[in-house]
This record gives structure tokens, C-alpha cells and sequence, in this order.
């Protein structure tokens, strides 16, 4: 029998009014100027709260970005999903599902390292750094099972090779400039991943 959800109360609606203007804010802010040149004043005065206030959302400016970024690169995996079900080879299902999460770090790069760096380093017990290694680790698992699915790698070797993959990727988004775009990436992490891949 379904159960029905209780109405959230005045003060649960509240707290989620103030964290939608503070990711609008900070998004809109970081998109434009970049996560180095943003401040929490800034954020707090488009968001209009208190920089107190903003800080029991997020405790540090990384923490804001990992806020924003984590729907939009859970975005990209959905995509990748969608696009990795028509693929014919392990590479291109592969390659489906990276390109979108390529592109997202791409949009503004000064952000997409700082993601990249926050997710390697930052603290994992706290839930903006926990929801983006989920994603990560979501994407990984399709990774897995794409390799399964249309190459019969058995599941042990698809998730150690998934893993692999996962780090080429992350390690040729951090370490390209910023004049490298979304195709040179994508054809360098393709290049890399098919040299790992059974013959």
C-alpha cells in the first residue's frame, strides 16, 4: 500500500529556499567569474543570506563548488548512460559515457580542476565530497558493466579495468591547461583506455 510523504514543514521549506538561491548563486558566480575570484560575501549577497548563514550550508568555498558541480556532473553521467546503451564496442560504450563528464569539466575549466582537486583531497565524511565520490563511483560501476555487456569481460577484471579507466580520466582532465579542449581530451583519454583494453 503506498505511503503518502508528509508536507515539509515552514522551516524545512525555508532551509531548501535558502539552498536553492545559494546553488543558483554560487553557479551563477562561478560560472561567470570562476571559483578563485569568487567570495562567500559575494555568494551570500546574490543568495541574499548572511555569510553565517552560509556556512552551515557549506563550510568552505570548495565545499560550495562540490554543491554545485555535483548535479551537473550527475547530469553528465546520466547522459553518458544514455548514450553508452547504443553503443557496439566496450570502447565506444566506454567513451559514451566519459565524453559528457569531459564536457562538464570542461565548461569552465578553473572549476573542473578545483573539482577534480576537492574530490582527490577533500574531506570524505563531508556530504557534498561524499555525494560527488558517489558519482564518481556510480560512473565507474557502468563502466564496469559496459565492459561486461558488450566485451564478456567477467565482472572481477571489468572493475579493476573500470578503475583504471576511471583514473586515466581523471588524471588527463586534471592535467591538461586550459587551451586543451573537450575533443583533444576525449581523443587522448580513447587513445589511452584502448591501449588497456583485451585484444
Amino acid at each position: 500500500m503506498p505511503t503518502e510523504t508528509a508536507p515539509l514543514g515552514r522551516r524545512e521549506r525555508n532551509k531548501q529556499a535558502k539552498l536553492e538561491r545559494i546553488v543558483a548563486a554560487a553557479g551563477a558566480l562561478f560560472a561567470e567569474h570562476g571559483v578563485d575570484e569568487v567570495t562567500t560575501q559575494q555568494i551570500a549577497d546574490a543568495a541574499d543570506i548572511g555569510t553565517g548563514t552560509l556556512f552551515l550550508y557549506a563550510k568552505t568555498k570548495g565545499e560550495l563548488l562540490l554543491l554545485v558541480q555535483n548535479s551537473l556532473y550527475a547530469g553528465a553521467h546520466e547522459r553518458g548512460l544514455a548514450a553508452a546503451a547504443n553503443a557496439r564496442t566496450a570502447l565506444d560504450g566506454m567513451m559514451a559515457l566519459l565524453t559528457p563528464v569531459i564536457e562538464c569539466n570542461r565548461a569552465q575549466v578553473e572549476n573542473g580542476r578545483t573539482y577534480l582537486r576537492e574530490m582527490a583531497f577533500g574531506d570524505p565524511t563531508e556530504p557534498h565530497h561524499a555525494a560527488a565520490l558517489s558519482i564518481a563511483g556510480e560512473t565507474e560501476r557502468a563502466l564496469a558493466e559496459t565492459l561486461t555487456r558488450l566485451a564478456e569481460i567477467p565482472e572481477a577484471e571489468a572493475s579493476v579495468l573500470a578503475h583504471v579507466a576511471t583514473s586515466i580520466l581523471f588524471v588527463s582532465m586534471a592535467s591538461r591547461g586550459a587551451e586543451a579542449g573537450v575533443a583533444e581530451i576525449v581523443e587522448s583519454v580513447r587513445t589511452q583506455i584502448a591501449a588497456i583494453l583485451p585484444r
